[in-house]
């Protein structure tokens, strides 16, 4: 169990201690608490901004925090320094490569349609589960094979392999993508969702009430006729493919 008091004593003789959680966490976009960023997984690393946690006063109720694996920031309740642990050794992160990633991908779909059969919601920030965003859908579903994504979708574009997909050609879909490929939305100037192709134009994501759903859910590139593979053609971006695990 971890108080302010004994945290920045840790710190200050050791500045690159790094931390696990023992139980999931919120992360938050801002020191009020107010909006998630993100979630913490049982045992991610999290580090701490030591800067701003010398200067921090007993009133205040959130400290910046990374987490690790995925190098992502946000806040932490102080509430919930009780939930960490210190560990002897931070983490090093491993390459996986594209011919492993291949060979896992059949479980990382699976991981992504069980989930869907949990009763489940869209929610902003969702990385733990059962309640999702895309991109948490996304990280998780690697993540439950050891490969490491980062958060947002808009990270996981830049991170993937481009594959440019002809949209008005049917077979281009299975010429080009594989299963596990990522397909990419939002606007012409930013990723904005992303979704895990299953094959047969057809993908598996999680998405908000905005687009007509409200969850995990099945669509496709191609039959149109259900309003929310429509709306999202409408935002369609390109195809990406995962070559290798995320090293910070």
């Amino acid at each position: 169990m971890v108080s302010l008091e004994s945290l920045i004593r840790t710190q200050q003789n050791n500045p690159a201690q790094q931390y696990r959680n023992c139980q999931p966490l919120n992360i938050f976009d801002s020191p009020k608490c107010e909006r998630l960023a993100t979630q913490a997984i049982v045992n991610r690393h999290i580090r701490f901004d030591n800067d701003a946690l010398l200067d921090a006063k007993t009133q205040v109720i959130a400290l910046p925090v990374i987490l690790v694996e995925d190098d992502y920031p946000g806040w932490l309740s102080i509430d919930d320094l009780q939930a960490l642990q210190p560990i002897e050794e931070n983490y090093q992160a491993t390459l996986i490569e594209r011919q492993t990633i291949a060979d896992r991908m059949d479980d990382v779909i699976r991981y992504a349609l069980d989930a869907m059969k949990i009763p489940n919601e869209y929610l902003w920030g969702g990385a733990v589960g059962p309640n999702l965003d895309c991109s948490g859908l996304v990280q998780c579903s690697f993540g439950s094979q050891e490969i490491w994504m980062p958060r947002d979708a808009y990270q996981q574009e830049a991170f993937t392999e481009t594959i440019e997909v002809d949209l008005e050609n049917e077979t281009s879909f299975e010429d080009a993508l594989t299963p596990g490929d990522l397909v990419f939305f939002g606007t012409p100037e930013k990723a904005t969702h992303v979704a895990i192709y299953l094959g047969d134009g057809e993908y598996i994501h999680s998405s908000g009430k905005d687009q007509g759903r409200n969850g995990i859910g099945i669509d496709s590139l191609i039959d149109l006729s259900h309003p929310v593979s429509e709306n999202y053609r409408n935002q369609y971006r390109c195809c990406g493919r995962v070559m290798q695990s995320f090293c910070p």
